[in-house]
């Protein structure tokens, strides 16, 4: 009998990790030392952006977000903030959103729009309608953070994935500012001490998944 109890134990075990890996829409993608291709996608702006239109960028901070998710939101202000520091260091914010707008409607173009102006965002928002660019980076959630370093011409390393500090709910309690850090040591010409942290937020809304 106790024999029996452990295996199904074993069993729920096995089942309770598979579902965690499956919620977590787990993807294969870019990893720490990968180098990036670049995108084209359009912005609110109207115009569209790949990286090769910042040809003095030292490297840049990739913030796949959104208008819906309440993380993301917690987070709006402070993605506001690493774009104003950085941009005129040369590190500036390209904020992609490549949630389904089949589930998510407020998360149209039209709604990004409204978004970028309210909140005055000194950085492009743009759509990854066909959800490829996320797919080929692996972001998982909202927001989820790919810091950039320029390696050569038009050659870009990723050196930090992850969430951007860690308090996902209180900016006056975060201890650890895992994407400032990367950026500053970048700028000093070092590596990130830390180059990987699980992001938190929610998970991105996939087509036909």
């Amino acid at each position: 009998m106790k024999k029996t109890m452990l295996m199904i134990t074993g069993l729920l075990v096995v089942v309770a990790v598979l579902y965690v890996n499956a919620s977590e829409n787990v993807m294969e993608g870019y990893e720490v030392g990968d180098y990036v291709s670049d995108f084209k996608l359009p912005s609110t702006t109207g115009k569209t952006v790949s990286l090769s239109d910042y040809p003095d960028a030292k490297g840049f901070i990739v913030v796949f977000t959104c208008n819906t998710c309440p993380y993301a939101k917690l987070y709006e202000d402070r993605v506001i903030e690493l774009d104003k520091k950085f941009r005129g260091k040369g590190f500036p914010v390209i904020a992609i959103n490549p949630n389904d707008v089949g589930q998510k409607p407020g998360d149209s173009m039209d709604e990004m729009a409204s978004q970028a102006k309210a909140k005055s965002y000194s950085f492009p928002y743009l759509r990854d309608d066909t959800q490829e660019v996320a797919k080929a980076y692996g972001a998982a959630k909202t927001p989820h953070v790919y810091v950039l370093n320029r390696e050569s011409a038009g050659k870009f390393k990723v050196e930090y994935i992850g969430a951007i500090d860690d308090s996902p709910r209180e900016a006056a309690d975060v201890q650890e500012t895992y994407v400032e850090d990367a950026v500053n040591a970048l700028l000093s010409g070092n590596k990130p001490t830390v180059t990987n942290q699980r992001a938190i937020g929610c998970t991105i809304k996939w087509k036909d998944v």
